[in-house]
């Protein structure tokens, strides 16, 4: 059985350690169950949350060891970069002074160095909903650019999320995609769930 590990902020977190489901109610679980209770024939997958609500690429990295190391996965998805960009937004202490590329480089250097996992890496988003976190969007834009520059380096897969979201809530509307500007409603979830099983479906 392969084993895939999530890693990442909230958006991944979807309250799952308060949840009776240990997956969240978000796009975590939606893969979950399009991989292993889509069709018969049992589970195929040992599917783990580790996501950590408020963590920046500092966190994922202080906790890769336990989180990821340790259990040696198969497929391991990284989406993390909203909270620096808030951290840099509501103190101005800049991507640069957070240290969030050497973070970010660390991370796929352990996880490429330390496991044979499959390494998909997916960058942060934001709405401009309320209109405040329009503001951010340049932000986003650079942990972005940053997080794609590494991931090329290391030569691992890399979704860009800004662009898909915002088209998607053009169209549905910003209130059925994000609950707040930041987190998701069960379609936006449904969407990035539905990004990830374009990767995972030669798996």
């Amino acid at each position: 059985m392969k084993k895939i590990i999530f890693l990442g902020d909230s958006i991944t977190d979807a309250e799952h350690c308060f949840s009776e489901n240990p997956l969240g109610n978000g796009y975590v679980d939606m893969v979950d169950k399009k991989l292993n209770h889509s069709t018969g024939g049992g589970k195929k997958y040992d599917i783990v949350n580790c996501g950590h609500d408020g963590f920046t690429i500092q966190g994922v990295k202080r906790m890769l060891e336990h989180d990821c190391i340790l259990r040696q996965p198969d497929i391991v998805s990284l989406l993390i970069g909203c909270n620096d960009v808030g951290v840099m937004m509501n103190t101005g202490k800049s991507l640069e002074e957070q240290e969030f590329e050497a973070g970010y480089e660390s991370v796929l250097r352990e996880l490429t160095e330390r496991t044979r996992a499959r390494i998909i890496c997916m960058a942060p988003f934001i709405f401009p909903y309320p209109r405040k976190y329009a503001n951010w969007i340049p932000g986003i834009r650079q942990a972005e650019a940053i997080e794609k520059r590494i991931a090329e380096r290391y030569h691992v897969e890399f979704l860009e999320l800004q662009d898909l979201m915002i088209s998607a809530a053009g169209r549905a509307g910003y209130e059925n995609i994000t609950t707040d500007g930041i987190h998701l409603t069960e379609a936006g979830n449904e969407i990035i769930a539905g990004e990830l099983m374009r990767f995972l479906a030669d798996n």
